[in-house]
């Protein structure tokens, strides 16, 4: 079987309709669902909740709402979003890998600790980590290169190349010491700890689960760690009157713009783990994700490579001017959301839609769904990156968030699209990607949005491609 009999590949002008997850049937009971979601949330959702605007069911004594209508989103991500948490599932899951972080953080100390990141990442902030971007980006394109006659597994090459930009974005280091132990813990907590307990579904937060005690191992090994990499850092030290080097003097040095105050040793120890964390997983995710979509359009492909070689043709990349290569990211993380679920408690009760919500229902906003929702988008399914270049019709600003909305919207979000596209661009300008593997990959919901499997590619170098 050929790579275009094994995946619907676009011809005669026809958009990429890319394989995805089958979906639940309609009457999967409470406790299927559940099973389903140990595997990949994704695969708990049925057809309705891709063409119906709420979805409210019956959980174990209270609601729960699958949101997907744009003015309902915005009233619990925007206009009342002090009344809806973090769930409890969200908060076991997350915080022994990312702490008290900016990530999971609520009320004031949420507030203190976005407020004092904020002036980090800052477009002219960013600026400045962008020669350790490249410096990274080029790294990974060296060692592809040297082994070009060999088959790429492109997941793990985008893994490691994020995790090298971000030890040199947020230590000025390279993570050739510390990348591999970094790399082992995140892959040990994604695939033993971070997938839910049915229990972590149950029980109250304050109810340990059999999962919390691992995860509570996790985090004694996991923190000393953090702090072996800090002292490293520290041990380079400061350039006395000059401009920070990276991220971590830029966090070291901020202070609250309201009381003045710093963070502490723990909170800055937490805030590293959440920007190293959350951005490297999620950007690596995202370009995985665009170059198996540009390996099944060769013709897109062709068109991010020349947009490249056109921008750097002066030795010099402007990322302003990758206009279609963003459009690919864009369309890329719409189809495949890094972040594929947003859930929120009620703390109190209210009303969306004319729906009543009580105290403690949970409302789920997926970009999953959201972002393939039959009612807000023309080919839903499809790849289409023309949905976003320059002049072209803007999607509702509450149908579309790869990085959320809102006062929670993703800190770090002009920073991972720098990333991604600086990225892109080059490692499309530099190689032809083709992929290998027949077996269609399908999107798996946990944590991020996975592969179920890593196709093998072939990489071309652009010099040899006639």
């Amino acid at each position: 079987m050929s790579i275009a009999e094994a995946y619907d590949v676009p011809v005669s002008g026809r958009p990429l309709v890319p394989p995805s997850p089958p979906r639940a049937p309609e009457n999967m009971g409470t406790f299927g669902r559940i099973m389903a979601m140990r595997d990949s949330v994704i695969a708990s959702w049925g057809p309705r909740a891709y063409r119906e605007d709420i979805i409210q069911a019956r959980f174990f004594l209270r609601s729960t709402f699958i949101v997907s209508r744009p003015d309902a989103i915005k009233h619990v991500l925007v206009d009342n979003y002090e009344n809806y948490t973090r769930t409890a599932p969200g908060i076991r899951v997350l915080r022994p890998i990312l702490g008290r972080g900016v990530l999971i953080a609520e009320g004031r100390a949420w507030k203190h600790q976005r407020r004092t990141l904020a002036p980090a990442f800052t477009p002219r902030a960013v600026a400045t980590l962008v020669p350790h971007m490249i410096a990274g980006i080029d790294e990974a394109i060296n060692k592809l290169k040297a082994n070009a006659d060999r088959p790429a597994d492109m997941r793990e090459a985008m893994q490691r190349m994020t995790l090298e930009i971000a030890g040199r974005t947020m230590f000025s280091f390279e993570m050739g010491r510390h990348g591999t132990t970094l790399r082992e813990f995140i892959m040990e907590y994604g695939e033993q700890l971070a997938r839910p307990h049915p229990l972590d579904l149950l029980l109250p937060l304050g109810w340990p689960t059999p999962q919390d005690f691992a995860r509570a191992r996790f985090r004694r090994r996991w923190t000393e760690f953090m702090k072996v990499v800090m002292a490293a850092r520290r041990a380079i030290g400061k350039n006395e009157g000059a401009p920070p080097r990276d991220l971590f003097d830029l966090l070291d040095a901020a202070r609250d713009p309201e009381t003045g105050a710093a963070f502490s040793e723990e909170q800055l120890r937490d805030e590293v783990a959440t920007m190293i964390l959350a951005g490297h997983e999620t950007t690596a995710t995202a370009l995985f994700w665009a170059l198996y979509l540009l390996a099944l359009d060769p013709a897109t492909q062709d068109e991010v490579a020349a947009e490249a070689r056109r921008v750097m043709a002066s030795g010099e990349i402007d990322v302003e001017r990758l206009e279609f290569t963003r459009a690919v990211i864009d369309e890329t993380m719409r189809l495949y959301p890094p972040v594929f679920l947003i859930a929120r408690a009620a703390a109190a009760p209210d009303t969306i839609a004319d729906l009543a919500v009580r105290k403690g229902d949970a409302i789920l906003i997926s970009p999953w769904l959201l972002h393939r929702h039959e009612k807000l988008w023309r080919d839903p399914d499809a790849f289409i990156p023309a949905r976003f270049v320059p002049g072209a019709p803007e999607p509702d600003r509450f149908a579309y968030l790869p990085f959320g909305v809102g006062p929670r919207v993703c800190i770090g979000a002009h920073f991972a699209l720098v990333e991604a596209t600086l990225a892109l661009a080059k490692l499309v300008g530099a190689f032809r990607f083709d992929l290998i593997d027949r077996k269609p990959v399908m999107a798996v919901g946990v944590v991020t949005t996975q592969p179920d499997h890593s196709p093998m590619f072939s990489i071309t170098p652009r010099s040899r491609v006639g």
